[in-house]
């Protein structure tokens, strides 16, 4: 058992923004002597308590756990108030709330034998209801951009994705209770609820502590029964933050915006944004809108769905289910006088033609493609059937670009090993003179501790590490030629374009992120 004689104090911002839950330790135990747990890693649980030198306490929780307890303290009030917050307001604890599920006795049926009635009033039961509203009300209070649902044979377990990355939430729930939590979700996303063998896709939208927070849904059949995953779509803090809708912001080092900034400000052409989902191509297209976003201008957007709403800006969803797709938009919109037409995706060969068309004609498009790296989106746009030509003529530039973890502020700074020295000089080695940056020399490296403001793991926020390949005279020619995506990413790098494993790697040596993230989303 470790007790810490000189006890840290832990404020009220650094509380777990989603509080643990403990299999063994009740929400009766936790209100009872005002404990909040921090953190359960390598055998070690950290807790807040408002009397740290109760013993008994510190005991009950290294034998319940069979973890080491390291403890903190705070003020009681402000743990009071935590553990009304999230272990009385919130109806009841997680684990009572699947008590109370059991209580119910609800007769489980499976295949063959359950209808749509029974579906239902396993969804409208008040404990699933109080769950599944736990569950989503935690994502966004926790900065979660997808809440994932999924089943094994061990149960069910939830998953939130924070920063890019999957973290436990909870788990496992009796797999019995799998149908109960799934056709709740269903019946809020109004999607089939006795439809278990195909895929659905569904939304709904929900007030969570004075704010509107738009939910996409994705169910699809398991061998175990049905998973989902609910993507969070927090609108409200996007409008907030506003004036942080901004290249540099978004973690785009200077040079590149350079780089890209005169791109975006030509009157036509096309610029688009690559890589994979995730990796915040819709928000730095919507950085870009803002940017350009004057009264005198013009600009349309053609979503699925609208993500961010932007005043001064006239932004229509597409409906597949309408026959409103992103090519009967782009051709109905094209009649409203646009200069700027952003499109949330070229999905497929029509779209494709129509946005090259325009840009063509005077319109400046902005969109997004589904590839690995900026060269890479030339051959994807002749599989697409755009000839050479048209992408020579254009296209302004193609950026690509990934997520990468930032360092919290409790970051430690060590020299690197010889590895990490070795790779960090490989890459600098391959810049070009070309390239508008000074090398930098390499000294310490931060490196992640863990601190409760990020919840133990060392990492808090994103940001961007990209790659800007502008279509100058050199490309054009290459592309004429129709030149494969290595010829053309080389001739690039030569011109001075950096690579994001370049931009990475000078992310790493400034101390933002580490190598391990930059190898975790690039080809370092």
């Amino acid at each position: 058992m470790n007790i810490v004689k000189d006890i840290p104090y832990i404020s009220p911002e650094d509380l777990p923004k989603v509080p643990f839950v403990i299999n063994g330790i009740s929400s009766r135990f936790i209100r009872e002597n005002k404990i909040v747990p921090l953190e359960m890693k390598n055998n070690i649980l950290k807790v807040v308590m408002a009397n740290p030198d109760d013993s008994s306490v510190i005991d009950a929780l290294r034998v319940a756990t069979s973890y080491d307890i390291v403890v903190y303290t705070s003020d009681k009030n402000i743990l009071e108030e935590y553990i009304s917050r999230f272990f009385e307001q919130e109806s009841q604890n997680i684990n009572r709330i699947i008590e109370d599920i059991g209580d119910r006795s609800i007769e489980f049926l499976r295949d063959e034998e359950e209808d749509i009635g029974h579906l239902k009033d396993l969804a409208s039961e008040a404990p699933i209801i109080r769950l599944v509203n736990m569950l989503i009300t935690r994502a966004v209070e926790s900065r979660a951009s997808d809440i994932h649902i999924e089943s094994s044979q061990e149960g069910v377990y939830v998953r939130f994705r924070i920063d890019g990355i999957l973290q436990k939430i909870l788990g496992p729930i009796d797999l019995k209770y799998q149908s109960h939590i799934i056709s709740r979700i269903k019946v809020m996303s109004d999607l089939d609820i006795a439809e278990q063998r195909i895929p659905q896709d569904g939304r709904f939208k929900l007030k969570i502590r004075g704010k509107y927070v738009d939910f996409r849904v994705s169910i699809v059949p398991t061998i175990f029964g049905e998973d989902a995953v609910i993507r969070v779509l927090d609108k409200e803090s996007i409008m907030i933050d506003l004036k942080n809708l901004r290249l540099d912001y978004l973690g785009f080092d200077n040079n590149l915006i350079e780089a890209f900034r005169k791109k975006i400000r030509e009157p036509y052409g096309m610029v688009l944004v690559t890589g994979p989902t995730g990796s915040g191509k819709t928000t730095t297209l919507y950085s870009i809108l803002n940017i350009l976003n004057k009264p005198e201008i013009k600009i349309i957007t053609v979503e699925d769905p609208i993500e961010y709403q932007l005043p001064g800006i006239l932004q229509t969803p597409v409906n597949d289910k309408e026959g409103y797709t992103f090519a009967t938009a782009l051709r109905s919109l094209l009649r409203q006088n646009p200069d700027i037409l952003m499109i949330g995706e070229i999905r497929d060969d029509e779209t494709a033609q129509i946005a090259v068309q325009s840009a063509l004609t005077g319109h400046l498009v902005l969109s997004t493609l589904h590839t690995n790296n900026a060269a890479g989106a030339v051959q994807r746009m002749f599989n697409m059937g755009v000839s050479a030509s048209d992408i020579a003529s254009a296209v302004n530039c193609f950026i690509a670009q990934r997520l990468v973890r930032k360092l919290c502020e409790c970051k430690t700074e060590i020299e690197p090993t010889a590895e990490e020295k070795a790779k960090i000089e490989m890459v600098l080695k391959t810049i070009s003179p070309n390239a508008k940056v000074a090398i930098p020399t390499i000294g310490k490296i931060g490196k992640p501790k863990g601190c409760p403001k990020c919840n133990g793991i060392g990492y808090k926020g994103r940001m961007t590490v990209s790659e800007v390949f502008v279509i100058d005279k050199d490309i054009q020619a290459l592309i004429s030629q129709q030149a494969i995506t290595n010829e053309l990413n080389e001739k690039a790098v030569a011109n001075g374009m950096l690579t994001m494993a370049q931009d990475g790697i000078l992310r790493v040596i400034e101390g933002e992120t580490t190598i391990d993230e930059v190898e975790r989303v690039t080809d370092l």
